[in-house]
């Protein structure tokens, strides 16, 4: 774990002075012209000063992915950065590049730049559906199985065909992968009985601890790369259940594959069902939640985590919306102290993680939570703790202390910073997040 401090601590982060936007701004607007406004921080709130600091942030953020973390390769794929380690996860890269996909449809770099991407993880899957990094030169580099490391790619693809309409993306190559994912899902729907994964981090000799079959998807690590306590994560069997769905169209609409999208509403709808079921408990004062993560045996883990999916962000990817009562139960409870990540201190609060420090929160949950609430008031409140962890790189890290925003994790991580801009295009009209 990698911390750092500045020496010029100033407590009174907010009361620093902007200055004038900088060049970037100008680029910007020459760039990509109205899709980027010039003042992305007007009205975002009721406060100038802050409306200034999340500007910058917002400028830095929208940039920095294009010009720094996307890198077109010779091979005509486009490789992703996490940031400050060079290698790709499958979820970061999807998740990083795709508030872009409104701007592709104006600007033919950044649609070239986004079919790479495609491109380049149909071959990483191909090569490793277990796999959830790899290098430039397509070696793996980590082997935690992650199923949401599957779903993001197909998510991201789907996405951009519905807003773009553009069907180029899916060549042979990326229909045998998405293929290879559906395969891989029903496997680990079986783990006990058809699975051969192990990983030397899990229990029982690599294999995990014992489960029950519920319809749900087995997985090994949580988004956060960290083993899972129990082995059917809900949220993302959530957001698998949810990029099944997607599947079924693609299958359906692109390539007339009856079988496959068969195939995949099925898996979809045994998903949901197993969720359903085995995935929710009581917990006063809330009230009937879901829980992290089960095993079909009755075990529970109640928490959440700040990497999506998360039970905060099942309205993000669409599993349920907003307003439903069993989300708001849970979202009450994800955001209160009995979620034992969940950190308040004198500049923010918000959830971490158990793969950082404790009391540290992270952007990327702050970003969420503005994304799914409802309350105006609340919104104000969450950009002013984004505001505040900028401690002058104008650049959102993994998570900062919330006593402390000057001391924080990760220097450079590009996924925070995308969700942000995705947020600001959000609150903006510009980008629909909901589906």
């Amino acid at each position: 774990m990698v911390l750092r401090k500045r020496a010029d601590t100033n407590v009174e982060l907010l009361k620093r002075s902007i200055g004038r936007i900088s060049a970037l701004a100008i680029a910007l607007t020459i760039a990509v012209g109205a899709a980027v406004p010039v003042r992305a921080g007007e009205g975002l709130t009721l406060s100038p000063t802050l409306n200034a600091k999340l500007d910058r942030l917002y400028l830095t953020a929208f940039d920095e992915t294009i010009q720094r973390h996307a890198l077109v390769q010779r091979d005509g794929t486009t490789y992703v950065t996490t940031g400050d380690i060079d290698s790709e996860w499958l979820r970061d890269a999807s998740a990083t590049v795709r508030p872009y996909i409104g701007l592709s449809q104006r600007d033919g770099d950044v649609q070239s730049t986004l079919r790479g991407v495609v491109a380049r993880q149909a071959k990483y899957i191909l090569i490793d559906p277990y796999a959830n990094a790899f290098s430039r030169n397509y070696g793996v580099v980590e082997r935690k199985f992650e199923v949401d490391s599957l779903l993001y790619p197909i998510w991201f693809a789907y996405d951009y065909y519905r807003q773009t309409g553009d069907r180029s993306i899916f060549t042979p190559t990326v229909r045998r992968a998405f293929n290879r994912v559906l395969a891989t899902l029903r496997d680990e729907q079986h783990h006990p009985t058809r699975s051969h994964y192990t990983h030397p981090q899990l229990a029982n000799n690599g294999h995990g601890s014992a489960v029950r079959y519920t319809g749900m998807v087995w997985t090994g690590f949580r988004p956060s790369d960290d083993p899972v306590r129990y082995h059917y994560n809900v949220p993302v069997n959530m957001f698998a259940s949810v990029v099944m769905k997607d599947l079924t169209n693609l299958a359906r609409d692109v390539w007339r594959d009856d079988a496959m999208a068969r195939n995949a509403w099925g898996l979809s709808v045994e998903i949901q069902r197993g969720i359903e079921q085995y995935g929710t408990l009581e917990l006063k004062p809330f009230g009937r939640i879901y829980a992290y993560e089960v095993d079909g045996l009755g075990h529970a883990n109640v928490m959440d985590d700040a990497n999506v999916p998360s039970l905060l962000s099942i309205p993000y990817f669409g599993y349920l919306p907003k307003t439903n009562s069993l989300y708001l139960a849970t979202r009450r409870f994800a955001l209160s102290n009995r979620n034992p990540y969940y950190f308040q201190g004198k500049f923010a609060q918000g959830i971490g993680s158990p793969h950082t420090p404790h009391g540290y929160v992270w952007p990327l949950s702050l970003c969420v939570q503005a994304l799914t609430a409802t309350d105006d008031r609340e919104i104000d409140r969450v950009f002013s703790w984004i505001a505040v962890s900028d401690t002058g790189d104008h650049r959102l890290h993994e998570s900062f202390n919330a006593d402390w925003p000057e001391t924080y994790t990760r220097e450079d991580f590009a996924w925070p910073n995308a969700l942000y801009a995705e947020l600001v295009l959000t609150r903006r009209g510009q980008f629909f997040a909901e589906k």
